[in-house]
């Protein structure tokens, strides 16, 4: 059952890989090189593209749901890296781009730090544990609060918001979204028979709200950057961000950690996230776009 597991996490980074590849040209493409708002996103439903890009997508979550329930986490967790890796030489390949050496470190700086994270994690953490009614509303409070957050820097504020703001807030949207979907899995099968109306329904509103805006943050993200970062975001912030709720919310830590274990997590989440903003600010892509942007103010103005 182990080698079906790795098998379909294998699959699943592939369909990852593609699936954002796809939806990024298809985005870019769609919008005429314009910002994504709410009134051309309706351009991307008749992209062929992008809809075959959002189904790989969908199959690549899928299989790693399997591979997660179907193998230990610390077997599963680290494949999903290596669908960054496999984004970044599919893009670099169809367009053209050489891929510099702070972008390569980039990657490999995201690979270590989230798979190093996990593996660590799962070492000082208990999985097992329920989620009391209070933890899920508290986990639903600070989520309001970070949609809300989020929602009005999106509004006030999206013409200075580049690719790394809406990659991480997806990222930390979805890392929520994980972590009450577990919630809700577990009251549906601890259901028995009791009524359908002690299931978490707000939970599920919860994470129906969270899911389309960090959907469209993803979105946003393919127009701005590479679909490297927007791989990069899913596979280090979400599992990075899922843990350390868990951590700090369920109680899912160890009593018996040792402080050098602590350091490593926290050594280890700070590389994967350097290792995102590095690839925010120096890719190849990102260096383009913002020559273009630089040599479109400088031209009115030698006019």
């Amino acid at each position: 059952m182990v080698w079906i597991a790795i098998a379909a996490a294998l699959c699943s980074a592939f369909c990852l890989a593609f699936g954002a590849h796809f939806q990024s040209q298809a985005v870019r493409s769609a919008v005429g090189g314009l910002d994504l708002t709410i009134k051309n996103v309706g351009k991307l439903a008749s992209n062929k593209r992008w809809t075959s890009g959002l189904g790989l997508m969908g199959l690549g979550m899928a299989l790693n749901v399997f591979a997660l329930a179907s193998a230990p986490l610390t077997v599963v967790q680290p494949i999903g890296a290596i669908a960054l890796v496999i984004t970044a030489m599919v893009n670099a390949k169809e367009t053209d781009l050489t891929m510099n050496r702070p972008t390569v470190v980039a990657i490999i700086s995201c690979m270590i730090g989230s798979v190093g994270f996990v593996l660590l994690a799962v070492t000082v953490t208990n999985g097992n544990q329920s989620v009391s009614e209070a933890e899920a509303h508290l986990i639903e409070m600070i989520l309001a609060v970070v949609v809300g957050i989020v929602g009005l820097a999106t509004i006030f504020f999206h013409k200075k918001l580049g690719a790394f703001f809406y990659i991480l807030s997806a990222g930390v949207l979805f890392g929520f979204v994980a972590v009450l979907v577990r919630t809700i899995a577990i009251a549906v099968l601890g259901l028995g028979d009791s009524s359908f109306m002690q299931l978490p329904w707000l939970a599920g509103l919860a994470v129906v709200v969270a899911g389309l805006l960090g959907s469209y943050f993803v979105q946003k993200a393919y127009s701005k950057g590479p679909p490297d970062l927007v791989i990069a975001g899913l596979t280090v912030i979400d599992p990075i961000v899922g843990i350390a709720i868990g951590i700090g919310i369920l109680g899912e830590l160890r009593p018996d950690v040792p402080m050098v274990v602590t350091v490593l997590m926290l050594v280890a989440a700070i590389l994967a996230i350097v290792g995102v903003t590095a690839l925010s600010r120096h890719h190849p892509d990102v260096i383009e776009r913002r020559n273009q942007t630089e040599a479109g103010k400088i031209m009115p103005e030698s006019k």
